[in-house]
């Protein structure tokens, strides 16, 4: 799918999988039509790159953060802007949706996450102890843990209610790009600018497995829905998918032509979306 005129960041499925919604380097949202392919709304109103892209689990509403120090929530049927929260000090990289809907996670360039009231829009914790940026931020199935993977190449565990870090996770040799829960709540899956994913076991912190193959930094991770597989991409312009009790690569999608920035599975966890510095967006079959 191509609209975008420069690189697409962050790439996520609607809750119905009936429609993608895209966010780009060229300051625009863009929700597609997943069985046509065609756009049917762009959303304007960031000042510079957005970063992450999300829906509501309702599907009602979009959330968007952007280098712009922004984060923005949107009528996902109008693609009217409703709020633009603004406490972060420099670019927010990522943002998450609480299970229950009630809350919104952000992890910025100046080392902090925040939590959001999503009915009071307003910033009710911030969460420190990174070192240096916080790329990317998910919150456990059961919404009692928030996961956070940074650049100081530590991933840290927070208790979400008392914003308490009770884990810090090391392993990784460089920077962390991104991290995901399994469905079950019981494994945190990680990927990194040293070209490796690491499955660790979210109770005891420890890493139980090391997946390579990739031959370039891995920029995005997901669990499927299912919880066996797990989908990567990468700046090898490349998307990997392992079987996630094996470790073994079973799959690699090749079609890009430039490094692959975002990648998700789609609700009934058959097919795969990907957002490219190529500028488009693609969908696979992930069978």
């Amino acid at each position: 799918m191509e609209g975008h005129s420069e690189r697409v960041n962050s790439i996520e499925w609607s809750p119905d999988g009936n429609c993608v919604v895209s966010g780009s380097d060229d300051k625009t949202i863009k929700i597609w039509d997943v069985n046509s392919g065609v756009c049917i709304k762009t959303l304007k109103g960031h000042s510079d790159c957005i970063w992450s892209v999300l829906y509501s689990n309702d599907g009602k509403y979009i959330v968007s953060c952007s280098k712009d120090k922004t984060i923005k929530i949107w009528n996902a049927n109008s693609g009217e802007c409703i709020k633009t929260l603004k406490e972060h000090l420099d670019e927010v990289w990522s943002v998450t949706e609480s299970p229950d809907s009630k809350y919104i996670v952000s992890s910025s360039e100046d080392k902090t996450i925040k939590i959001w009231d999503v009915n009071s829009v307003e910033c009710i914790k911030t969460l420190k102890g990174h070192l240096n940026s916080v790329v990317s931020v998910a919150y456990s199935p059961d919404g009692k843990y928030v996961v956070s993977g940074s650049w100081d190449r530590t991933i840290k565990i927070w208790d979400a209610n008392s914003g308490e870090c009770i884990k810090t996770l090391k392993g990784h040799s460089y920077a962390v790009r991104s991290v995901a829960w399994s469905t079950d709540g019981k494994h945190i899956v990680s990927c990194s600018t040293d070209k490796t994913i690491k499955i660790w076991d979210a109770n005891s912190g420890m890493c139980i497995q090391t997946l390579k193959g990739h031959s370039g930094w891995v920029r995005s991770i997901e669990w499927s829905p299912d919880g066996k597989h797990i989908v990567s991409s990468s700046e090898d312009k490349t998307i990997k998918i392992w079987d996630a009790n094996s470790g073994i690569c079973i799959k690699t999608l090749e079609g890009h032509s430039y490094a692959v920035r975002s990648v998700a599975f789609s609700p009934d966890g058959t097919k795969i979306i990907s957002g490219s510095y190529d500028c488009t967006v693609k969908i696979w079959g992930a069978e």
